[in-house]
Protein backbone atom coordinates (compact mmCIF):
# COMPACT_ATOMS: atom_id res chain seq x y z
CA UNK A 1 0.00 0.00 0.00
CA UNK A 2 1.37 3.60 -0.72
CA UNK A 3 2.14 6.09 1.87
CA UNK A 4 0.08 8.88 1.26
CA UNK A 5 1.92 12.08 3.57
CA UNK A 6 -0.12 14.89 2.39
CA UNK A 7 -3.82 15.87 2.95
CA UNK A 8 -5.39 12.22 2.17
CA UNK A 9 -8.87 14.31 1.64
CA UNK A 10 -7.61 16.30 -1.53
CA UNK A 11 -7.55 13.12 -2.68
CA UNK A 12 -11.47 12.71 -2.53
CA UNK A 13 -12.29 15.94 -3.66
CA UNK A 14 -10.18 15.83 -6.91
CA UNK A 15 -11.71 12.30 -7.91
CA UNK A 16 -15.12 13.39 -6.65
CA UNK A 17 -16.62 10.95 -4.40
CA UNK A 18 -15.92 9.82 -0.93
CA UNK A 19 -12.51 7.21 -0.71
CA UNK A 20 -12.78 6.42 2.70
CA UNK A 21 -9.32 7.45 3.61
CA UNK A 22 -9.71 9.09 7.06
CA UNK A 23 -12.06 5.97 8.59
CA UNK A 24 -15.20 7.19 10.76
CA UNK A 25 -14.57 10.85 10.02
CA UNK A 26 -15.70 10.12 6.26
CA UNK A 27 -19.06 9.32 8.20
CA UNK A 28 -19.49 12.26 9.75
CA UNK A 29 -20.25 16.12 9.04
CA UNK A 30 -16.96 16.69 8.86
CA UNK A 31 -15.81 14.80 5.71
CA UNK A 32 -14.16 17.26 3.57
CA UNK A 33 -16.59 16.56 0.49
CA UNK A 34 -19.78 16.99 2.01
CA UNK A 35 -18.15 20.52 2.92
CA UNK A 36 -16.14 21.51 0.12
CA UNK A 37 -17.10 19.06 -2.67
CA UNK A 38 -14.84 21.59 -5.23
CA UNK A 39 -11.71 19.87 -6.58
CA UNK A 40 -8.46 21.39 -4.42
CA UNK A 41 -6.34 24.30 -5.06
CA UNK A 42 -6.63 27.70 -6.17
CA UNK A 43 -9.70 29.63 -7.10
CA UNK A 44 -11.17 26.87 -9.62
CA UNK A 45 -11.26 28.61 -13.13
CA UNK A 46 -13.99 27.84 -15.23
CA UNK A 47 -12.44 24.09 -16.60
CA UNK A 48 -12.53 22.85 -20.14
CA UNK A 49 -13.58 19.84 -20.69
CA UNK A 50 -11.42 16.49 -20.07
CA UNK A 51 -10.21 14.59 -22.42
CA UNK A 52 -10.54 11.10 -23.41
CA UNK A 53 -7.49 10.30 -21.94
CA UNK A 54 -8.20 12.28 -18.82
CA UNK A 55 -11.21 10.58 -18.11
CA UNK A 56 -9.38 7.09 -18.36
CA UNK A 57 -6.40 8.07 -16.00
CA UNK A 58 -8.73 9.46 -13.65
CA UNK A 59 -10.44 6.16 -13.13
CA UNK A 60 -7.12 4.42 -12.48
CA UNK A 61 -5.90 7.39 -10.05
CA UNK A 62 -9.29 6.85 -8.12
CA UNK A 63 -8.90 3.20 -8.04
CA UNK A 64 -4.99 3.59 -7.07
CA UNK A 65 -5.85 6.21 -3.99
CA UNK A 66 -8.89 4.33 -2.85
CA UNK A 67 -7.13 0.68 -2.55
CA UNK A 68 -3.72 2.38 -1.56
CA UNK A 69 -1.21 0.79 -4.07
CA UNK A 70 1.12 2.31 -6.35
CA UNK A 71 1.64 2.48 -10.05
CA UNK A 72 4.83 -0.35 -9.95
CA UNK A 73 1.80 -2.98 -8.08
CA UNK A 74 -0.92 -1.67 -9.79
CA UNK A 75 0.49 -2.95 -13.28
CA UNK A 76 1.44 -6.11 -11.47
CA UNK A 77 -2.17 -6.66 -10.67
CA UNK A 78 -3.08 -5.49 -14.32
CA UNK A 79 -0.81 -8.18 -15.71
CA UNK A 80 -2.19 -10.78 -13.51
CA UNK A 81 -5.51 -9.62 -14.10
CA UNK A 82 -4.96 -10.22 -18.01
CA UNK A 83 -3.20 -13.83 -18.01
CA UNK A 84 -6.32 -14.88 -16.22
CA UNK A 85 -9.79 -16.42 -17.94
CA UNK A 86 -12.75 -14.36 -17.58
CA UNK A 87 -12.82 -10.29 -18.04
CA UNK A 88 -9.79 -8.69 -17.47
CA UNK A 89 -11.77 -5.81 -15.61
CA UNK A 90 -13.42 -7.73 -13.19
CA UNK A 91 -10.82 -9.75 -12.44
CA UNK A 92 -8.37 -6.78 -11.47
CA UNK A 93 -11.41 -5.59 -9.39
CA UNK A 94 -11.40 -8.87 -7.68
CA UNK A 95 -7.59 -9.32 -7.13
CA UNK A 96 -7.61 -5.80 -5.45
CA UNK A 97 -10.48 -6.78 -2.80
CA UNK A 98 -8.52 -9.94 -1.86
CA UNK A 99 -5.65 -7.71 -0.55
CA UNK A 100 -5.60 -8.53 3.40
CA UNK A 101 -5.70 -5.07 4.43
CA UNK A 102 -8.79 -4.45 2.23
CA UNK A 103 -10.33 -7.29 3.97
CA UNK A 104 -9.21 -6.12 7.69
CA UNK A 105 -10.78 -3.26 7.16
CA UNK A 106 -13.96 -4.17 5.52
CA UNK A 107 -14.52 -6.70 7.98
CA UNK A 108 -14.34 -3.34 10.73
CA UNK A 109 -10.83 -4.30 12.07
CA UNK A 110 -9.60 -1.25 10.93
CA UNK A 111 -11.26 2.58 10.63
CA UNK A 112 -9.09 2.93 7.21
CA UNK A 113 -7.30 1.03 4.85
CA UNK A 114 -3.96 2.44 6.46
CA UNK A 115 -5.01 1.64 9.73
CA UNK A 116 -5.59 -1.67 8.16
CA UNK A 117 -2.33 -1.91 6.59
CA UNK A 118 -0.75 -0.83 10.21
CA UNK A 119 -2.70 -3.65 11.79
CA UNK A 120 -1.77 -6.56 9.45
CA UNK A 121 2.32 -5.07 9.34
CA UNK A 122 2.32 -5.34 13.00
CA UNK A 123 1.10 -8.99 13.19
CA UNK A 124 -2.34 -8.47 14.94
CA UNK A 125 -3.93 -10.91 12.26
CA UNK A 126 -3.75 -14.77 11.73
CA UNK A 127 -4.71 -16.46 8.62
CA UNK A 128 -6.01 -19.87 9.45
CA UNK A 129 -4.32 -19.81 12.70
CA UNK A 130 -0.65 -18.60 10.69
CA UNK A 131 0.62 -15.22 11.64
CA UNK A 132 0.34 -12.74 8.14
CA UNK A 133 2.15 -9.44 8.09
CA UNK A 134 1.98 -8.80 4.58
CA UNK A 135 -1.12 -5.83 3.95
CA UNK A 136 -0.71 -7.36 0.24
CA UNK A 137 -1.23 -10.87 0.97
CA UNK A 138 -4.53 -12.44 -1.47
CA UNK A 139 -7.14 -14.05 0.54
CA UNK A 140 -8.52 -17.52 -0.04
CA UNK A 141 -12.15 -18.83 -0.56
CA UNK A 142 -12.80 -20.33 3.04
CA UNK A 143 -9.58 -18.37 4.57
CA UNK A 144 -10.28 -17.93 8.28
CA UNK A 145 -9.30 -13.92 9.20
CA UNK A 146 -8.95 -14.02 13.00
CA UNK A 147 -7.16 -11.31 15.40
CA UNK A 148 -4.03 -12.49 17.67
CA UNK A 149 -5.65 -13.64 20.92
CA UNK A 150 -3.88 -10.98 22.89
CA UNK A 151 -4.97 -7.97 24.59
CA UNK A 152 -2.83 -5.47 22.10
CA UNK A 153 -4.65 -6.55 19.63
CA UNK A 154 -8.03 -7.38 20.93
CA UNK A 155 -7.91 -3.80 22.50
CA UNK A 156 -7.08 -1.82 18.92
CA UNK A 157 -9.84 -3.75 17.24
CA UNK A 158 -12.46 -3.74 19.18
CA UNK A 159 -12.05 0.02 19.37
CA UNK A 160 -12.24 -0.42 15.55
CA UNK A 161 -15.58 -2.40 15.94
CA UNK A 162 -17.31 0.19 17.87
CA UNK A 163 -17.31 2.61 15.36
CA UNK A 164 -17.97 0.85 12.71
CA UNK A 165 -20.77 2.46 10.65
CA UNK A 166 -20.66 0.39 7.27
CA UNK A 167 -21.91 -3.05 6.81
CA UNK A 168 -19.83 -5.94 5.82
CA UNK A 169 -19.64 -7.16 2.07
CA UNK A 170 -21.69 -10.14 0.70
CA UNK A 171 -18.41 -12.41 0.38
CA UNK A 172 -16.97 -12.16 3.93
CA UNK A 173 -19.15 -13.21 6.89
CA UNK A 174 -17.88 -11.35 10.53
CA UNK A 175 -18.07 -13.97 13.47
CA UNK A 176 -19.66 -11.99 16.92
CA UNK A 177 -17.57 -14.18 19.20
CA UNK A 178 -14.94 -12.67 22.23
CA UNK A 179 -11.97 -12.46 19.79
CA UNK A 180 -13.39 -10.93 16.22
CA UNK A 181 -12.95 -13.29 13.13
CA UNK A 182 -14.35 -13.25 9.85
CA UNK A 183 -14.46 -16.07 6.91
CA UNK A 184 -13.91 -15.53 3.50
CA UNK A 185 -17.09 -17.27 1.68
CA UNK A 186 -16.14 -16.62 -1.63
CA UNK A 187 -13.93 -14.66 -4.15
CA UNK A 188 -15.32 -11.01 -4.69
CA UNK A 189 -17.13 -9.89 -8.00
CA UNK A 190 -17.98 -6.88 -9.42
CA UNK A 191 -21.13 -6.09 -7.31
CA UNK A 192 -18.91 -6.51 -4.44
CA UNK A 193 -16.65 -3.29 -4.99
CA UNK A 194 -18.21 -0.24 -2.76
CA UNK A 195 -17.10 2.12 -5.25
CA UNK A 196 -18.62 3.12 -8.18
CA UNK A 197 -15.73 2.16 -10.60
CA UNK A 198 -15.95 2.12 -14.99
CA UNK A 199 -12.92 -0.63 -15.05
CA UNK A 200 -13.24 -0.93 -18.87
CA UNK A 201 -11.71 2.41 -19.24
CA UNK A 202 -8.77 1.30 -16.77
CA UNK A 203 -8.32 -1.78 -19.16
CA UNK A 204 -8.30 0.15 -22.51
CA UNK A 205 -5.60 2.74 -20.58
CA UNK A 206 -3.34 -0.16 -19.24
CA UNK A 207 -3.41 -2.23 -22.50
CA UNK A 208 -2.00 0.78 -24.56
Amino acid sequence: MGRITGPVCRLCRRDGLKLFLKGSRCDTPKCALERRATPPGMVQKRRSKPTDYGLHLREKQKVKHYYGVLERQFRTYFARAERGKGNTGESLMSLLERRLDNVVHRLGFAASRAAARQVVLHGHITINGRRVDVPSYLVKAGDLVRVKNRAKSLQLVHAALADFRREVPDFLSRGEGAIPEGRVDRLPVAEDVSIPVQANLIIELCSK
